[in-house]
């Protein structure tokens, strides 16, 4: 893997252009030792197809400041990468649960489906899922849809955008798999990095206006334990505690989109307001703490900026940590 340095400060370890699965993460990585991943006899957690139709971008102050002067997003260094990341809302889980359970039990019975209680939420406790944040208070959340069609018809003159395999990157803790979005003019600059595809088991794919994404970890604890009754056809919950209770890697989708140097991402200035709500701060942070505020901190900067907008600043509601 390809060491370098975050211009956040972090170390990063890529492999670009694939999208690796846990099994080939850790042979990939092998010589880094990481004690996360390399964590053995993790007890049986749920894989589940998650079908994804929005994006969240979270940013601080000085982000957001900046994306009501320039009424959109662009990247302030030469790379001309904006990132946003999957949105995994409480419907996109409750989903995926008949899903998942179609796929262990095919042969299930009605009677045993109307009988099976939620369980996926239990295991969705990495940041991934949660509505706090680890970049800033602020996060845009929309739908793909719309942040597609505005890509298309400012970026890329009306055409679909193409999508690729940019890269899988290992943090400490963290797997992020990154998907890049870029003009059809620039396929000449991207060529070396795979078409994203609908495989069967990718990690990531886009089908129908939707991402598909299929996490390798759900949970940054591990609390609980996935039980298979088959006699049943159903799924049991055992909570873990104390040293039963193991860390271990979780993962995540980005979703980069190519803005070339000079060029912004516009939305209605209303629209941003719209799209716009208070984080709390999510841990562990990637980003200095002075990137977190009080909500009425906040509150104030937001109502500074739009000083029109008759709508209060409403808190980010996805998922509650457990």
């Amino acid at each position: 893997m390809e060491r370098q340095r975050t211009k956040r400060g972090y170390n990063e370890n890529n492999c670009f252009g694939r999208h690796l699965n846990l099994s080939e993460l850790k042979e990939e990585a092998k010589e880094l030792e990481n004690v996360y991943l390399l964590k053995e006899n993790i007890l049986p957690y749920p894989r589940p197809e998650f079908h994804v139709t929005h994006l969240k971008h979270d940013t601080n102050g000085k982000g957001l400041r900046g994306i009501k002067a320039s009424k959109g997003f662009r990247d302030p260094d030469p790379l001309g990468l904006v990132w946003w990341n999957l949105m995994v809302r409480p419907e996109d889980i409750q989903s995926a649960e008949p899903r998942l359970l179609d796929q262990i039990y095919p042969d299930r019975t009605e009677e045993q489906a109307q009988k099976q209680q939620s369980f996926l939420g239990k295991f969705a406790t990495s940041p991934a899922f949660l509505d706090s944040s680890r970049l800033g208070s602020y996060r845009f959340t929309f739908p793909l849809e719309e942040v597609l069609t505005a890509y298309s018809q400012q970026l890329c003159s009306g055409a679909q955008p193409v999508m690729r395999v940019f890269k899988t990157a290992l943090y400490k803790q963290e797997v992020m798999y990154a998907v890049l979005v870029h003009s059809p003019a620039n396929q000449e600059l991207f060529s070396g990095f795979p078409l994203l595809t609908d495989e069967p088991n990718a990690v990531c794919a886009y089908r129908d206006g939707r991402f598909i994404w299929r996490p390798e970890a759900m949970c940054g604890t591990h609390s609980f334990e996935l039980v298979y009754k088959r006699d049943e056809n159903q799924v049991e919950v055992n909570e873990l505690f104390g040293f039963d209770r193991p860390f271990y890697v979780w993962d995540n989708v980005a979703i980069t989109l190519h803005v070339e140097e000079g060029q912004v991402l516009k939305f209605d200035a209303e629209r941003l307001r719209e799209n716009l709500t208070y984080c709390g701060k999510g841990t562990p942070i990637t980003t200095s703490p002075g990137s977190f505020y009080t909500f009425e901190y906040a509150e104030a900067l937001v109502n500074d900026l739009w000083p029109g907008s008759e709508s209060p600043l409403e808190r980010s509601v996805n998922i509650q940590a457990s």
